[in-house]
C-alpha cells in the first residue's frame, strides 16, 4: 500500500506496482517546485513541469508499459485540441464499425474512447499543437475552473507570466513542441506532427492525412459516400460541444471535471481579445528563439 501525502492511497499486490510506487513517493518531495496553476504544486521532473500525480503517472509507463501494435497515442500540450484529435481519430479508424447516427460519440465524451484498432503496423503517435498565445488564454479559462470557489482566480498576467517562464503543467511547451517536432522529422512513419490551425484550416485533408498516416485511407467509395465529409461534421466543435454527454460532470484523476469544461471557444485567434500587445510581442520572441529553424508556423 502506497502512503504519501503527495497521492491518493493505492492497494496492489504487484510488487513492480509497489516499487515504482515507493520510488516515486521518495523522489517526489526532493524535485523542484513551483506554484501550481490552481492549488497542486508543480515539480520539475525530467526537464518539464508536472504535479505529483502525472509524475507517478510518468514512472509507471517508463516502468511497466510496453506499447502494442495496435495502440495509437494522441500526443499534445494541454489545450491544444486533444479531445478533438481524439475524436476524429477513434471515427476514423472504426468508421466501417458504427453507423454516424448511432455513432459512440453521440453518447461518450471522446477522452472515455479506446483509440485502437486492429491490424499489424506498429505503435504510432499523432501530435497536436497550437499557437501558444492561444494555449495561454485557454489554459488559463481551464484552471480558474478547477480552483476551488473559495480561492481568487488567477489572473492573466500571473498565467503569463509562469507560461513564459516554462512553469506550466507539462511544460515549458516550446520544448514539448520541439521534442515531438523533431521525432517525426527522424521518424515520420511512427509519428505525424500536426498543428490546429491547419485542422481548422482544411479539416478534410488533415482526416484524409491521419488516416493515410495510420494505414487505412480513405476508398474511392468512401469518398462518395462523403465519409470524411461525415467524419468532420461529427467532430466539429459545435456537434461535440452541445452533447448531454459533454455537458455532465465527469469524476476524473482526484477531482471532478464537467465534460463541459473540454470545450470553451474552440477558436483560432481568440487571443486576441485577452492579451496585450506588449504579451504578444514577447510571447513572439520566445517562440521565434526556442523554435527557430522550425519548418511549420501557427497561421
Amino acid at each position: 500500500m502506497e502512503t504519501s501525502k503527495f497521492f491518493p492511497v493505492v492497494e496492489t499486490q504487484d510488487e513492480g506496482y509497489q516499487k515504482t510506487f515507493k520510488n516515486c513517493a521518495e523522489l517526489v518531495p526532493t524535485l523542484p517546485r513551483s506554484k501550481g496553476w490552481w492549488l497542486d504544486e508543480l515539480f520539475h521532473y525530467q526537464g518539464f513541469w508536472m504535479s505529483s500525480f502525472p509524475i507517478r503517472g510518468s514512472m509507471l509507463i517508463s516502468d511497466h508499459f510496453k506499447p502494442r501494435p495496435t495502440d495509437i497515442i494522441v500526443a499534445t500540450s494541454p489545450k491544444c485540441g486533444t479531445t478533438w484529435l481524439r475524436a476524429l481519430i477513434f471515427s476514423i479508424i472504426n468508421r466501417a464499425s458504427f453507423d454516424f447516427n448511432d455513432h459512440p460519440l453521440r453518447k461518450l465524451n471522446p477522452q472515455e474512447l479506446v483509440l485502437l484498432f486492429e491490424g499489424h503496423i506498429p505503435c504510432r503517435f499523432v501530435y497536436i499543437c497550437r499557437d501558444p498565445k492561444d494555449v495561454l488564454v485557454s489554459k488559463w479559462h481551464f484552471s480558474n475552473k478547477l480552483r476551488p470557489k473559495e480561492v481568487p482566480p488567477l489572473s492573466l498576467e500571473e498565467a503569463f507570466d509562469l507560461f513564459c517562464k516554462g512553469v506550466s503543467h507539462y511544460g515549458p511547451f516550446w520544448d514539448h513542441v520541439l521534442g515531438y517536432w523533431k521525432a517525426s522529422v527522424e521518424s515520420p512513419k511512427k509519428v505525424l506532427f500536426l498543428t490546429y490551425e491547419d485542422v481548422k484550416k482544411e479539416p478534410l485533408g488533415c482526416v484524409r492525412k491521419v488516416a493515410e498516416f495510420l494505414g487505412v485511407p480513405f476508398s474511392p467509395e468512401e469518398e462518395n459516400k462523403k465519409t470524411v465529409e461525415e467524419i468532420v461534421k461529427l467532430c466539429s466543435f459545435e456537434s461535440l460541444s452541445n452533447l448531454d454527454v459533454n455537458k455532465s460532470v465527469a469524476k476524473r484523476s482526484e477531482r471532478p471535471v464537467s465534460n463541459s469544461d473540454f470545450f470553451r471557444k474552440g477558436e483560432v485567434g481568440d487571443w486576441v481579445n485577452h492579451l496585450s500587445p506588449e504579451m504578444v510581442e514577447k510571447m513572439n520572441q520566445i517562440t521565434e528563439q526556442k523554435l527557430q529553424g522550425i519548418e511549420f508556423n501557427f497561421h
